[in-house]
């Protein structure tokens, strides 16, 4: 670990720092040349997916089409560490559940199966065979399907994840939880209700053409780097950038692109965003109801400020809308975003100036109590100038994984549709269950009390990436089994049920061959709907691993049988998978011949072409009322409790931890520290770098406590805070999750600050 340090980050995004970050990771890695041959082919169409996120592959790309964090996230991957049979030998469970995350997957790549054996607290070595036969045998000794959690991380590739529902159905359940319940569950189910498909409508070549771009709770620089040279471009061609983030992120301030030679040598940067304000948590839907309010009083002066033809043409409920706008007071909006009625004002002449906008959003929306009004109040924004179904315009829910949007179109969903259902019916000639399942935070609440007794975990950190983390360890401890499909160690694994198992994987960059030895191809999904094949190209970490592929039809066949699906073929040829998913899954016609052209092919989205599948085929705008409180006006009562938002440090992709740095914020060797506004500081009695525990609603009965986190003076909206997780998940109760999405209100946590024991 490097020295702690506390400073303030004078420079841009990317640039020289990005290329310094890369140089250190590819060394650390033990393994440089190999990576600098790995690199060459990220993101290529002769090459492999980047296993980090969902941003899309421009038509033209050149040869270095990764980021910082891409190359992090490949290093990690193909790193020379190994953690073998002997590695579980040496340490305990109990020893290294005192691990931290970077610490845990730090140790390598894992290299065999392993079954933990709760008398001596040590991993032990496991045939593969035994490891398939002890799964079936627990699947098969369950009172029920629904007593089986089949979980799924967006890193799973559309291939294993199509196996892995199948797995999960023609055993019969829906219980399908997945990494999407925790981020974008809230945009699939606005966007759903108000245009009638769950997806973003642009595609990157809008980007090009966008008047105007704005941005809502998003960290570009951090969580989607390519994506900054997508808005600089945009920026550089008097393309007008609109941020909305309750933290000042460098990445939409100034970016310096390491492609650009000229800018290298000089130290130059260019801007990103022409305007940023910075909204409090949990204040975004009543700023965007300032900007339409705007809009509609500039129209009821000029008659210009909305489309009016798109809008009789293409949607409907505008009235209802119209008048829930009129009635919201200026005071209330300018109270719960936190934003002056200026600041609002002069977004809403940026957004009507624009003949064609994208609004793009991350987690600062997705993850609030009334996420889903907010998103859908975003898209009443759009609708009112016809933003929707036009060049350089439309909605951009930026994905984290690399196909945690693929997952859900392979049917990774607890609640699926009845016509996917009556599809698999069709091909399989077998009843698929049609009781809802349980998400994420209901497959917690069924482990804890008993009604689900089996886990399997494809790909993830379930243990971290989960709030509430005390009781989800708690409910994954009660299961009969816990397995683990993964490349790294990390403590999901250590949290075992009665039995568990770790079964190590291929990972993305590796060659994975079909029974003839000639290499496979997987595909993946990406942010704006495309659809390209992956290929790795580097020989595996070890001659024991096999694929996800592989295990999930090993399991299949033991507990299914082969009467209705020869898995032992899907196995052998992902064409044949290909195949499969051609038959069942809308868009995926000539599936492995599409694939394999250059960028691959977009799964239509019908918003494009202004067709809207709602229950009355037009675009829909809601009426909802802004929240009579959001949590920072709540806590107003409450004089020493703040609003916490958890969050990635630089060095950080979801729950795996690169490091111990967040270059953009200032922070080095260090990861337990919480960011606080200069006024609350005062308000609380705090100083600079001492230590303060982080006390969450103890109001169930349940203790909540992170302790140790130095407090660190940085410019968020008063009464609201910041901190990194996983670390942090164990502040927000599993019962404060949003309103019709049911994801954690991660953005929304009530914690107070107590001096800790610890000195600085």
């Amino acid at each position: 670990m490097s020295k702690e340090r506390i400073h303030e980050y004078h420079h841009p995004a990317a640039g020289w720092g990005a290329l310094k970050s890369v140089g250190k990771f590819i060394a650390e890695s033990r393994a440089p040349l190999s990576n600098v041959r790995a690199l060459l082919k990220l993101n290529q169409p002769d090459g492999f997916d980047c296993p980090g996120c969902a941003w899309g592959d421009p038509e033209h790309g050149s040869s270095f089409e990764f980021c910082e964090n891409g190359v992090k996230a490949v290093t990690w991957e193909t790193t020379a560490k190994r953690v073998t049979p002997r590695f579980f030998k040496r340490h305990s469970v109990s020893e290294m559940m005192g691990w931290d995350d970077f610490r845990l997957e730090d140790q390598g790549r894992l290299t065999a199966p392993m079954r933990y054996n709760a008398a001596t607290d040590h991993y032990e070595p496991i045939e593969w065979h035994e490891a398939f036969d002890l799964i079936a045998d627990h699947m098969k000794a369950l009172e029920g399907p629904n007593e089986a959690v089949f979980y799924t991380s967006g890193k799973a590739c559309n291939e294993s994840a199509y196996v892995f529902q199948l797995l999960a159905r023609l055993f019969g359940t829906n219980n399908l939880p997945d990494c999407s319940n925790m981020c974008h569950e809230a945009s699939g189910a606005a966007l759903e209700a108000s245009l009638g498909v769950g997806k973003g409508s642009v595609l990157l070549e809008d980007f090009e053409e966008a008047e105007a771009i704005f941005t809502f709770g998003q960290n570009p620089g951090t969580n989607h780097p390519r994506m900054l040279g997508t808005l600089r471009e945009a920026a550089d061609r008097g393309c007008e950038i609109v941020a909305f983030n309750t933290l000042k992120e460098r990445g939409l301030e100034r970016f310096a692109d390491p492609q650009r030679k000229l800018e290298m040598a000089t130290n130059g940067s260019g801007r990103v965003s022409t305007f940023y304000y910075c909204p409090k948590l949990g204040g975004d839907m009543a700023a965007v109801r300032g900007m339409a309010k705007v809009l509609f009083e500039r129209d009821d002066v000029t008659g210009e400020a909305l489309d009016h033809a798109f809008i009789a043409r293409h949607t409907d409920g505008l009235a209802a809308y119209r008048a829930e706008v009129a009635a919201t007071p200026w005071a209330a909006i300018e109270d719960q975003s936190g934003l002056a009625r200026s600041e609002i004002i002069e977004a809403a002449e940026v957004y009507m100036r624009s003949n064609a906008t994208i609004i793009c959003w991350a987690m600062g929306l997705t993850q609030h109590e009334h996420s889903v009004a907010t998103i859908r109040e975003v898209v009443n924004l759009l609708l009112l100038k016809g933003n929707i179904g036009k060049p350089g315009a439309g909605t951009c829910p930026v994905r984290g994984h690399s196909n945690v949007q693929g997952d859900r179109t392979m049917g990774i969903y607890e609640k699926p549709a009845p016509e996917f259902l009556d599809a698999l019916e069709a091909a399989y000639h077998t009843p698929m269950p049609r009781a809802h399942g349980v998400d994420t935070v209901n497959a917690v609440r069924a482990m804890d009390e008993g009604r689900a007794k089996l886990f399997i975990g494809l790909a993830g950190n379930f243990a971290r990436a989960t709030s509430d983390s005390a009781v989800c360890e708690r409910a994954l401890k009660q299961c009969n089994l816990t397995v683990h499909i993964s490349t790294k160690l990390n403590r999901s694994h250590l949290v075992t049920g009665q039995d568990a198992l770790i079964l190590p994987c291929l990972g993305r960059v590796e060659v994975d061959r079909k029974a003839d030895g000639t290499p496979q191809l997987i595909t993946v999904e990406d942010s704006m709907s495309m659809v390209h094949g992956s290929a790795g190209i580097h020989k595996p970490a070890a001659s024991t691993l096999v694929s996800e592929v592989e295990i999930l039809t090993q399991v299949a066949e033991r507990v299914l049988g082969n009467d209705v699906v020869d898995w032992a073929a899907l196995r052998a040829d992902y064409d044949v998978i290909r195949e499969h998913i051609a038959r069942v899954i809308p868009g995926f016609d000539g599936f492995n011949e599409r694939v394999r052209a250059p960028r691959g092919f977009w799964l239509d989205n019908p918003n494009v072409s202004r067709t809207f599948p709602t229950e009355t085929g037009q675009a829909r705008f809601s009426a909802a009322a802004l929240p009579a409180e959001v949590l920072h006006q709540k806590l107003r009562a409450r004089s020493n409790w703040l609003t916490l938002q958890t969050l990635r440090s630089h060095d950080q992709y979801n729950t795996t931890v690169y490091g111990y740095n967040d270059r953009y914020r200032g922070v080095e060797g260090q990861r337990q520290v919480i960011f606080v506004n200069s006024e609350d500081m005062a308000r609380l009695g705090l100083e600079a770098g001492e230590f303060v525990d982080l006390i969450g609603d103890e109001s169930d009965g349940q203790t909540r406590r992170a302790a140790a986190f130095k407090v660190v003076r940085y410019d968020t909206p008063a009464g609201c805070a910041a901190a990194y997780y996983p670390e942090t998940n164990p502040l927000i109760p599993l019962d404060s999750v949003g309103i019709e999405s049911n994801t954690p209100n991660s953005k929304s946590v009530a914690v107070r600050l107590v001096k800790s024991q610890r000195l600085a």
